[in-house]
């Protein structure tokens, strides 16, 4: 049995960012608005999306980078943290775009991206000018390690890049004669947090954007600030003809992160009421990780911890290893615990720009089952604790692209980079090169930026029929996408669109259920069927079952378990009608949700337990009592319930269960169990 939600921590106190639905967008592939002709989402077009946003549910839009930008890496190469690139509007439409939000009631978050800037920021251009340049050591600069036979400088070490594994992390610039860093690209010279003046200007950038009306900051590979010092060479773990190796040791979670975190929130953060989420690839410790979220950090809201979205990565993003449905369980119950116990705080994520579509990676994503896996999927988001954040067409199911797609209609740089490794390295291999084409087929950044699906007309309404779109749609944009699922009646069933929305819905009115109550795991060993309680901190329970496979299986519920309803199922509209104890039956990729009532022994009686009397006496029960009541054949009637239980009445239910009767459905104190039985013998 699992501790529950220690009363005197922080975990449950309520606070708008921890209740938040967070809608990330992706700026060139979401909307772009009436008459612009560039084929790119816009601002204006995000804010012409706004009432659909509130309308499924979400309270804080972020965006993906929108800053001027040559779009080395999509707008995570920054030219200018003042300016918008032209693409995508103004200072102004940003302004606007905050009013529209403040009108509603939403919030914008932004990307901040200050690991590393744009080469053609003014703060490098200066850098790079001169060994002597004021702002030299704004940047990490080193000598070459050795020139080889042939004159060729040599990198200050052996790390690998991370957007290009067969590319060094050292880029040369044969102006100065010396190497600087840049972890990503060439193109993303990294900045040296070393420098006071580097971080000084860092807070004035996110004091610029606060003081514009800006909630927040997701914050772009925050961890990799600090780099240890000396910048040595990393262990052998790639294979034979790989020159550079990946370094994450060196300078994930870095020596100095922490103080520069903890100065942020100084300078900066502790000003402003502000929802802040930190990426954060790389670091699966819990104690490494409650210093940065822990209630008494004094750092960051929360992260994003990549555990569940690198269940299929081994050393490096753009490859595969296998993994089952307990690994996954285990990741997420892992983190739910860890921050109950520990008194941190969650990101409830499962996609994002940077990984694959859900329903390709971990369900099926066949026309078949492609909504049902969907709504399994949302069922399970909508019902963990933590902050939720939802991608754009996460909410309609999309998936990823057509194995069919040539290669060259992927746009995403890393894709380019290791489809020029893989044909670099496996030209007259047919067998490597179509182990190279899986990998992107599965993996690739490119399946979470296509276009989105707004309609079945020209260009799937993203853009106007006359522009070209910047990066192909999808091709099954005319069945799948948004008008079609808000609109839809399917009769006993829900679009993907309309389930989110009501999970979403189900999900504020009872977040002291699904954001801040206790977590506990069931069946921890069975191999497809993922099933776990929450309960609030007055004793409500919900029980969540889901099973992850194609296949139909029988769950057993645990015996001190039955639920009151099933109040809902991926498979129908209403509530799914199985039994309320014992032996499940489930469908393929089915997920349903019970209103958990637990249940104790005393001799040959039950009794249904909670921990309080907290039900309103004047409204009719919402369901049939539980079986474990039904079978001592009683309801309590009206009346303010009070010790003793004598002075309590009661009558057997009707056959219509209590509708238009005056009797009324009670939940009984363990402690009052033994005066129970007395009395209803």
């Amino acid at each position: 049995m699992s501790s529950p939600v220690h009363q005197n921590s922080s975990f449950s106190t309520p606070q708008w960012w921890k209740e938040a639905v967070v809608y990330q967008i992706y700026p060139s592939s979401f909307q772009s608005h009436s008459g612009a002709t560039t084929g790119w989402g816009s601002i204006q077009g995000i804010a012409s999306r706004l009432d659909y946003l509130k309308s499924l549910g979400v309270d804080v839009v972020w965006s993906s980078p929108i800053c001027k930008s040559p779009q080395a890496d999509m707008g995570y190469d920054i030219a200018d943290y003042k300016q918008i690139y032209h693409r995508y509007g103004t200072l102004q439409d940003v302004d606007n775009l905050i009013a529209e939000l403040t009108k509603r009631g939403m919030k914008l978050m932004m990307d901040l991206v200050v690991n590393h800037t744009s080469n053609e920021h003014a703060w490098f251009l200066e850098s790079r000018s001169s060994k002597d340049s004021p702002k030299r050591d704004w940047y990490i600069w080193k000598k070459p390690k050795s020139v080889s036979a042939d004159g060729v400088p040599e990198p200050p070490s052996n790390w690998a890049q991370i957007l290009g594994e067969a590319n060094s992390a050292w880029t040369y610039d044969e102006k100065t004669g010396e190497y600087y860093l840049s972890l990503f690209t060439p193109e993303q010279p990294d900045l040296n947090w070393e420098n006071p003046e580097v971080r000084a200007a860092v807070w004035d950038v996110m004091h610029f954007w606060l003081q514009r009306g800006a909630a927040g900051f997701r914050m772009d590979v925050i961890n990799l600030i600090s780099k240890v010092p000396g910048y040595p060479d990393a262990e052998v773990v790639l294979g034979a003809g790989c020159k550079f190796q990946p370094a994450f040791k060196y300078f994930v979670n870095g020596p100095k992160m922490h103080d520069y975190l903890q100065e942020m929130h100084r300078e900066v953060l502790s000003k402003y009421d502000t929802i802040t989420v930190g990426e954060m690839p790389g670091i699966s410790d819990d104690d490494e990780v409650l210093r940065t979220v822990g209630a008494k950090a004094g750092e960051l809201r929360m992260i994003f911890i990549f555990d569940l979205v690198d269940i299929d990565k081994p050393h490096v993003r753009m490859a595969l290893k296998p993994w089952d449905v307990k690994e996954m369980k285990s990741i997420i119950s892992r983190w739910q615990r860890v921050m109950i116990e520990k008194d941190g705080w969650n990101s409830v994520f499962i996609e994002n720009h940077d990984n694959p579509r859900s329903v390709s990676r971990y369900v099926d994503d066949s026309d078949e089952w492609r909504h049902i896996g969907a709504k399994l999927i949302a069922l399970m988001q909508t019902t963990l604790g933590g902050t939720l954040f939802i991608y754009q067409g996460e909410e309609i199911g999309l998936r990823n692209i057509s194995k069919s797609w040539d290669i060259e209609e992927f746009k995403d740089i890393e894709t380019i980079n290791y489809w020029a490794k893989v044909n670099d390295l496996y030209a007259d291999n047919p067998e490597e090169l179509a182990y190279g084409r899986k990998i992107i087929d599965m993996k690739a950044r490119d399946h979470s930026r296509t276009p989105m699906h707004w309609n079945a007309e020209e260009n799937a309404g993203f853009c106007d029929a006359g522009a070209k779109p910047w990066m192909r749609i999808m091709d099954d944009y005319k069945t799948v996408n948004v008008d079609a699922q808000m609109k839809a009646d399917l009769g006993d069933d829900l679009s993907v669109w309309q389930f989110w929305q009501r999970g979403l819905k189900d999900r504020k009115e009872h977040a002291d259920v699904f954001v801040y109550g206790d977590f506990e795991e069931l069946s921890v060993e069975h191999p497809n069927v993922f099933a776990y309680v929450r309960t609030s901190i007055k004793g409500e329970k919900w029980l969540v079952v889901l099973n992850y496979s194609g296949q139909e299986l029988e769950w057993l519920m645990p015996d001190n378990l039955s639920v009151q309803f099933w109040a809902c199922s991926n498979y129908v509209k209403g509530r799914a009608e199985k039994p309320l104890k014992k032996t499940i039956p489930l469908k393929p990729w089915e997920g349903i949700l019970g209103r958990g009532v637990e249940c104790v022994e005393y001799d040959d009686a039950k009794f249904a337990k909670a921990d309080s009397f907290g039900y309103d006496k004047l409204s009719k029960p919402q369901s049939r009592p539980t079986t474990e009541i039904s079978d001592v054949k009683f309801w309590l009637v009206t009346g303010d319930v009070k010790p003793p239980l004598k002075e309590i009445k009661y009558e057997a239910p009707s056959q219509s269960w209590g509708v238009g009767s005056p009797v009324y459905f009670l939940l009984i104190r363990e402690g009052d169990l033994k005066r129970c039985k007395k009395d209803f013998q």
